[in-house]
């Protein structure tokens, strides 16, 4: 039985490790593409699965395979079910894009629908778009925090298989009720799953609340240093993940490797003490922001104004530090302010140490059409950011001077 951890940190640290035969303190970078067998007999029980035992690194690796238990274990700590440890099985991917395949993949045939937010980011938006639906399978994209709305759908709609949410949402940081939307899919007999990336595990569990499958790009907070893509799905029907799921994961070769997992797994050994960090400079700049003449709108769901505010606050352990804002100049002062920056990173991608800034309009969401954007609540000016860990007086004295402010 698992070690029980009284601390997410603790469990970060040490969940999957398995003492390494060499004495290695951390556990090697498995740079072999296939394993051997000491006799042809053991190699034919691996294969039918009657021996456990690696047999091809697309299929796993020891490095994989920590940090696969790493992150199931921290998206199940402290959950019971029925007086028991909830359980979850994790599969790492090449990327968040191939972990979302993963799941339209394996729990969709043609004829199927997914019920699914308006704001999203925008790889997943395109790939129901250009990929799923010339299989016949049709994405529904309405608001679901209009909990109405959202079962009006799957009372209307017998087709829908999937409620696919993410919360918070890529960039306008709109949150659905993971609970509400989970116990009425359930109703309905549908599956649910949420992209967790924003928040992490050490913010959100979508398990607490029925959901049935995680995502991450764990190329953001996971792996916290920009070193590495990657991506993982995870759920908690023990018996799909090691069927159908695998068998999808394998024969599409989305699969991860051993060097950019071994540096996703040290990238969460320090995920509590990073994200305590992020969390609280990206309160602060929210405030600021906020307050500030030059800026018109903060999307953060921390603010008290802010529409989901009630229920981020409800399933979620503090709002993050991810948010967008737009200038009151529009597009142009916005331009202006990240073309001014002189310490905080002008790029795409989010979760690591530094701050960085991006255009989601002409950037992250360039795919969506304008008018569905506008929609979404991605305006023409908005900036999405994520809050680094650098020192806070060096953060805002960055905005400030960009923003025009004179230095103290």
């Amino acid at each position: 039985m698992p070690h029980q951890y009284k601390g997410f940190s603790s469990l970060a640290i040490h969940a999957g490790h398995d003492k390494d035969p060499m004495y290695a303190h951390l556990t090697p970078i498995y740079a072999s593409s296939t394993y051997v067998y000491d006799e042809a007999e053991q190699g034919m029980r691996r294969f039918s699965g009657k021996e456990s035992g690696y047999i091809y690194a697309r299929w796993g690796n020891p490095t994989m395979n920590e940090a696969e238990q790493k992150i199931a274990a921290m998206e199940t700590f402290g959950i019971e079910v029925d007086g028991k440890p909830l359980e979850s099985k994790a599969i790492l991917h090449a990327s968040g894009m191939a972990a979302i395949s993963s799941l339209f993949l394996a729990t969709l045939k043609r004829g199927d629908k997914i019920l699914t937010h308006y704001s999203l980011y925008s790889g997943t938006q395109d790939f129901m778009k250009s990929l799923l639906e010339p299989l016949e399978v049709e994405a529904i994209i309405v608001d679901l925090r209009d909990l109405e709305l959202a079962e009006k759908c799957l009372k209307e709609d017998p087709a829908i298989k999937l409620v696919y949410l993410e919360t918070p949402a890529n960039p306008t940081l709109q949150c659905v009720d993971l609970a509400a939307l989970s116990k009425m899919a359930k109703q309905y007999g549908k599956l649910t799953a949420c992209d967790n990336t924003f928040a992490t595990p050490y913010l959100q569990q979508p398990f607490q609340f029925g959901i049935d499958f995680v995502i991450h790009s764990t190329t953001k907070f996971l792996n916290g240093h920009g070193t590495a893509i990657g991506g993982v799905l995870v759920g908690t029907d023990l018996a799909f993940m090691n069927t159908r799921a695998t068998k999808t994961h394998r024969l599409l070769g989305g699969n991860s490797n051993a060097f950019d997992a071994f540096l996703l797994t040290n990238g969460m050994r320090t995920l509590e003490v990073r994200m305590q960090r992020h969390c609280e400079n990206g309160m602060k700049v929210a405030e600021y922001l906020n307050a500030h003449p030059a800026i018109s709108k903060v999307n953060y769901n921390g603010l008290p104004e802010h529409p989901d505010f009630e229920v981020s606050n409800k399933q979620m352990k503090h709002p993050g530090a991810m948010m967008s804002f737009e200038l009151e100049g529009g597009f142009d002062a916005g331009v202006k302010f990240m073309n001014k920056l002189q310490m905080c990173t002008r790029t795409v991608s989010l979760g690591t140490c530094d701050t960085l800034l991006s255009h989601p309009a002409s950037m992250s969401h360039s795919s969506v059409p304008r008018e569905n954007r506008l929609e979404y609540g991605i305006t023409d000016g908005l900036i999405r950011l994520s809050v680094g860990i650098e020192n806070i007086e060096d953060i805002l004295a960055d905005f400030g001077q960009a923003l025009g402010e004179e230095a103290s």
